[in-house]
């Protein structure tokens, strides 16, 4: 096929939700669906009893949560998707913004019993930054949830978004019989319970169609008939365009547990959702049609195999062909790399690829000469744009509880946190290793990671720290200055580049007034970032 015919076959896209929306269970259906998978894992008391397919770490498996970003690649309706399944928690949230970068648009589901919460307009807002189009599903219509049509109110008025209804819910809770679709009118009735794919389906042209009655009962019938005139007379058409271009959001209504609805939005995402786009650089946009070779990392994982202690670093091709066994850039260490076994994923079951095309996130084995943001190109010397780093809200220091597995754990801490959901800043003197998080139980996934993964036990004690600050100056003699007067409050980051521990926003404020020849920054992309 020509580079062309490649990129118009490929869409990429992730799941993203608020905790316990039911995000990886519709992965796992669109797995099914792909024939990717052929039974879903049950999710049964907050405990994946079976494993969910995406959910590959131990202490997703135990928690029922997914705290990484996991890749899956599958074939549906004539389309290579890959697909990314979100952390839906919030302490994760850096994970799920950054994986936004590497996607051409996103699935938002959203639970009908609790509606829009606080992480899903999060989450939107990082959405509308970049005009990314979504679509939402309204999940879990087999409980005893809210009215359809509030919570398509409540979402145009929290996230800011026109939607327009593509399936509508028969019945809700005890009463929910299926999904009737409002685009090819057909009628999806489904048991209870069922995880495998089913195929039956009732083609209704009219709805005033006296089988209708039979089918689903005369009051759930004229229920149904109603809500159609409605909706047809309050909810404009859907556009392509305007949904490709971030403005209108198609809403679908089922139960991915059950399989209700689940089809509907798999195939409008097929023939709607975009191709992979241009990308920002440093340089101007690049073109996924530019026939040579970019890319960039967005996330790099530790030990996605235990066994081999492997280090992956995953990177959405952007533009050109990627080749196995071929030597790329790196640009910020301006040297050739080649890589002999790059991988694509179904979660933890990996597969060597020969070629890549725009819009494929691949797995490149990594001995530690990537970072998060990293460009990889044929030999241009630009930097992708727009990989988001946010400050810690958190800081813990690091205690090491068995001193004889120190340089265990110094590995494992710097191979964790190189992930990205965590930083790491070293004080001296004595070497102090302080770790900056989003969340609390970031350190529980680090503490249980380092035990589990390398064999070192360690402990979090809190510190007196608000922000980590990165400094800037037009007078290196003041910023010199700066650093010997607050040498207590002064840490380095893993670039060992000097980093201000401010201890409250009082403080902050009082050293940035003190100090007007220093520019004091909250995001470590400080050599590109405004002051705030």
């Amino acid at each position: 096929m020509s580079l062309q015919q490649e990129i118009e076959r490929r869409r990429t896209f992730a799941i993203i939700s608020h905790p316990d929306a039911g995000k990886t269970t519709l992965t796992e259906k669109f797995l099914l669906y792909g024939g990717a998978i052929q039974t879903a894992g049950a999710v049964k008391s907050n405990k994946i009893r079976r494993g969910a397919t995406s959910d590959f770490m131990e202490i997703e498996r135990q928690r029922g949560i997914s705290v990484s970003t996991s890749v899956m690649t599958f074939h549906y309706g004539g389309k290579l998707i890959n697909l990314l399944d979100t952390p839906g928690h919030r302490d994760f949230a850096e994970d799920t913004y950054r994986t936004l970068t590497a996607v051409d648009s996103v699935v938002l589901v959203i639970d009908c019993v609790k509606g829009v919460e606080a992480q899903t307009e999060r989450l939107m807002e990082v959405c509308r930054m970049r005009n990314t189009p979504v679509i939402v599903f309204i999940n879990k219509l087999d409980l005893e949830g809210r009215d359809p049509f509030d919570l398509l109110d409540e979402l145009e008025e929290k996230l800011s978004i026109k939607v327009r209804p593509m399936s509508w819910p028969i019945g809700i809770g005890a009463t929910f019989q299926g999904v009737y679709d409002l685009h090819s009118m057909g009628l999806r009735l489904f048991d209870p319970g069922k995880t495998k794919v089913e195929q039956t389906s009732e083609r209704i042209d009219d709805v005033m169609d006296p089988r209708l009655d039979t089918l689903v009962g005369e009051d759930p019938a004229n229920e149904l008939r109603a809500n159609v005139e409605l909706i047809q007379g309050v909810y404009e058409p859907l556009s392509v365009q305007a949904y490709r271009e971030g403005r209108i959001a198609p809403v679908f209504f089922g139960s991915a547990f059950n399989n209700f609805g689940v089809k509907e939005v798999l195939d409008a995402f097929v023939a709607i959702a975009p191709p992979p786009g241009p990308r920002p650089t440093d340089q101007g946009e690049v073109s996924p049609e530019d026939p040579r070779f970019s890319g960039f990392v967005f996330k790099i994982h530790a030990n996605l195999d235990p066994n081999h202690r492997d280090r992956i670093a995953f990177l959405r091709v952007c533009s050109g062909r990627f080749e196995r066994n071929t030597y790329y850039k790196h640009v910020r260490l301006e040297k050739q790399l080649r890589f002999a076994n790059p991988t694509s994923f179904l979660a933890a079951q990996k597969s060597i690829v020969e070629e890549a095309w725009p819009g494929d996130v691949i797995g490149l084995f990594d001995t530690g000469n990537f970072k998060i943001g990293d460009t990889l190109t044929d030999g241009a010397a630009f930097n992708f744009r727009g990989i988001p780093a946010f400050s810690p809200e958190l800081f813990r220091e690091l205690v090491n509880l068995d001193p004889m597995k120190s340089k265990q754990l110094e590995k494992g801490i710097r191979q964790l946190t190189d992930e990205g959901v965590a930083q790491l800043f070293t004080q001296q003197p004595g070497n102090k290793k302080i770790v900056g998080c989003v969340g609390e139980l970031q350190f529980e996934v680090i503490a249980y990671r380092l035990e589990h993964e390398y064999g070192a036990k360690c402990a979090f004690q809190q510190i007196p720290a608000y922000k980590a600050c990165w400094m800037t100056t037009t007078d290196e003699a003041a910023l010199d200055q700066f650093i010997r007067v607050k040498a207590q409050q002064i840490v380095q980051d893993k670039d060992d580049n000097p980093v201000f521990m401010a201890p409250s926003s009082y403080m902050l404020d009082l050293e940035r007034r003190n100090n007007p020849e220093i520019t004091f920054h909250t995001t470590s992309e400080f050599k590109t970032a405004i002051a705030d």
